[in-house]
């Protein structure tokens, strides 16, 4: 199903190294590059690299040849710490100085490959910045750190954006941003234009959040700047296939996402290594649904019934002309 409007899709490209020995028999090292040239067949359009893991043996040149040899885009890179063992008390939430110092300068150093590819984005995971214990963290302390070093990042290039993408916990049994309005408290705080956040569909139900709530909040404080999508049973992050399980609250997240303006790339962080199936498959799936349940919303997206519906709270009523668009 193609819409003339059809977003760029990127998905996890570590996902692609599943049966490599089946899929690159006899080769020794699967590299980076040959990652997105799998990830192409999937008909992704677009990738996401993350630094500093994926340049290890590929230089920025050598990936920007494999994008283009594949016929997909660099939508963005998103910094990896939690690889570092340097890192596990923390990376902007280090209680050694230098070491958060290191964490900040090799930010930096991947905004400036990021810029050097032509890309914009860079998104930050920061899954070990947090806590375990009680009495193990200066929160305020870990607070004006954080703030201070994102402030520090958002500054490095301003032509560059920032994004924020939050997570209750993993690989801490507590984050320091776990949901959207502790994410957007920092937003305010750093208080950078180019700064913003990335939801990801099951980080926000782990958050016992509602998708479409969190994308209205984000979009009236601060920006949208990525999305993920994928799905899950609210208990972690389970990484599931697009809408294998909240179909309806996906597609009012992209009945939000229409409203809000957003036109990003559309990035599926799944998890197909869990059950072992065929990533160029699960891809394909995602890329169909979604297509699918972007055409359910944008019809939705001007519904005057359903608006009606929803300026009274009638649920029913919204219920049966979600699910009338849904089941024809």
């Amino acid at each position: 199903m193609k819409q003339e409007n059809t977003p760029l899709f990127a998905a996890r490209l570590n996902a692609f190294k599943i049966g490599a020995d089946a899929y690159w028999p006899g080769k020794n090292k699967v590299t980076t590059a040959d990652l997105l040239a799998r990830a192409a067949t999937a008909g992704l359009t677009a990738a996401d690299l993350n630094y500093p893991d994926h340049f290890a043996n590929d230089t920025p040149a050598q990936l920007s040849d494999a994008l283009h040899d594949s016929g997909m885009v660099l939508n963005g890179m998103a910094m990896r710490y939690y690889t570092d063992p340097g890192y596990k008390l923390g990376a902007f939430t280090h209680p050694d100085a230098s070491v958060r110092r290191a964490a900040i300068d090799e930010t930096k150093r991947g905004l400036d490959v990021l810029a050097d590819m032509g890309g914009r984005l860079m998104t930050l995971w920061m899954g070990q910045d947090g806590f375990d214990y009680s009495f193990q963290m200066d929160y305020a302390r870990a607070w004006e750190n954080t703030v201070a070093a994102i402030t520090e990042v958002a500054d490095h290039n301003p032509d560059l954006d920032i994004a924020l993408e939050y997570k209750p916990n993993e690989p801490r049994a507590f984050a320091l941003m776990p949901d959207a309005a502790t994410t957007l408290l920092a937003l305010k705080e750093i208080d950078r234009p180019n700064t913003g956040v990335t939801l990801d569909f099951a980080h926000v139900l782990y958050a016992d959040e509602m998708p479409a709530f969190a994308a209205a909040l984000v979009a009236r404080h601060s920006r949208i700047l990525g999305v993920h999508l994928n799905d899950g049973y609210g208990k972690w992050d389970n990484g599931l296939m697009v809408g294998a399980v909240h179909p309806v609250q996906t597609i009012e997240l992209l009945v939000e996402l229409t409203r809000a303006g957003y036109d990003g790339a559309i990035y599926f962080d799944t998890f197909p290594d869990h059950s072992g199936l065929d990533p160029v498959a699960e891809a394909r799936t995602n890329i169909d649904v979604v297509n699918r349940l972007r055409a359910i919303a944008q019809s939705l997206a001007g519904d005057a019934d359903l608006q009606a519906a929803i300026a009274r709270q009638d649920a029913p009523l919204s219920m049966r002309l979600v699910q009338a668009a849904m089941l024809k």
